[in-house]
């Protein structure tokens, strides 16, 4: 790799923006496509694919064969309430390879006893949250119930674009969180983005139980192109 694209890569890495180095596997010639740039790229839809599945390799394209090597930025999980379903959360989250932080200002229950080895963050999310550089490569849960804490936080994710946004609680209880998201001026199609209930419908019922849904959710997000999420 030229040192030139190297630094460029490094660049990319370094403000957790995505990229493709595209190899012509015939000649060798490298070229380093940016995740802004790939809607104009002649490989455009090949390279959305893979910026969405993560897979590199070998691929017979019109134009020949490429080597694609991906490079996304590590998935990070943010959750605000430490209760007993992040307790389950955070370790399945981070055996999938997310980097897991959570955000409660209630002391009592952001203790390193019931989070052994989970960054905590003890404070507000208005406090919290700017620090954790959310962004589009973030999952987004909030498990308060309440909405001291869970609006605001809702509100910073919708405007960092996370790629999954979810809230606990019942289809009421969602309601009135709509309701109140209104009042402060979000937009339907931002709303519409909160998963609520949260986790995929498998009948989930333990705080485990729910950590594997909601994780299976955000998973699907991730993974999978629209047409084929659950």
């Amino acid at each position: 790799m030229r040192l030139d694209m190297l630094s460029q890569l490094n660049t990319e890495r370094a403000q957790r923006r995505a990229a493709v180095i595209v190899t012509d596997a015939e000649t060798g010639q490298q070229r380093l496509v940016k995740a802004a740039e790939v809607s104009r790229d002649p490989l455009k839809n090949l390279l959305e694919e893979r910026l969405r599945s993560g897979k590199g390799g070998l691929v017979e394209t019109p134009a020949g064969r490429v080597i694609l090597s991906v490079h996304l930025p590590p998935p990070a999980l943010v959750i605000t309430g430490a209760v007993h379903i992040s307790q389950a959360l955070a370790p399945i989250a981070r055996l999938l390879g997310y980097d897991v932080s959570i955000v409660d200002p209630r002391t009592a229950f952001a203790s390193p006893e019931r989070f052994p080895d989970v960054p905590l963050i003890a404070e507000w999310p208005d406090t919290a949250l700017p620090r954790l550089k959310v962004d589009h490569y973030s999952a987004f849960v909030a498990l308060t119930h309440d909405p001291k804490i869970d609006d605001p936080a809702l509100l910073y994710a919708l405007q960092r674009q996370c790629f999954y946004i979810g809230a606990l609680g019942s289809k009421k209880t969602h309601a009135r969180r709509i309701d109140r998201l209104k009042s402060q001026g979000v937009s339907e199609e931002a709303l519409a983005r909160i998963h609520a209930p949260i986790g995929l419908k498998i009948g989930a019922v333990s705080p485990a139980e729910i950590a594997v849904a909601i994780m299976a959710e955000i998973t699907s997000r991730l993974r999978l192109p629209p047409e084929l999420r659950p």
